[in-house]
């Protein structure tokens, strides 16, 4: 089965230095084929013969605690889920200059569609869907200091997701084609 894994707060302020390198070593050793990884923050695509994505999740948090001394969270999902949630990004959404769109992916303990409903969610300024899986979140950048999602930081749901901009994901999407 191919997924694609998540590594949360990895390589981000100097903080949880993982090279690239070590950690496709890492996924291999405990039993990731064909295994690549994208970006420096913790993208890790790869076939597994364990058809449970939970389970693959623990050998390759487990590994990463052995091989790095990092208590790491990792999200992995099937290939066909990352496609189905880049699928489901309005093609006009996209990151750059003029607007920043970013997919906040969930652990299973906060996937549900009312957890949108307790985000303080400013109109007219925050676009967000939930879609199974992901809240997918677009915002104007002239805006940019006026959202919620700062706000997230050092609640309790933070850690149960973690935040990809929506460049990587479309790109992790083609890569597991």
């Amino acid at each position: 089965m191919k997924y694609v894994a998540l590594l949360r707060g990895i390589n981000v302020g100097g903080n949880n230095k993982v090279p690239m390198a070590e950690l496709r070593e890492t996924v291999s050793r405990v039993g990731g084929e064909d295994v690549r990884t994208y970006i420096n923050s913790g993208n890790v695509i790869f076939e597994h013969d364990v058809s449970s994505a939970v389970e693959v999740a623990s050998l390759v948090e487990d590994a990463i605690a052995a091989d790095f001394g990092l208590e790491i969270r990792v999200l992995v999902l099937e290939a066909t889920e990352v496609r189905r949630i880049a699928e489901t990004i309005p093609e006009t959404w996209s990151s750059g200059k003029e607007m920043r769109t970013d997919v906040i992916f969930l652990w299973d303990d906060l996937d549900s569609p009312g957890l949108v409903d307790d985000l303080p969610i400013r109109d007219g300024i925050d676009e967000v869907v939930y879609v199974p899986g992901a809240i997918l979140w677009r915002i104007d950048s002239e805006h940019l200091t006026k959202t919620w999602k700062g706000k997230l930081v050092g609640t309790p749901p933070y850690k149960s997701m973690t935040i990809r901009n929506v460049n990587t994901v479309r790109k992790l999407a083609d890569l597991t084609r």
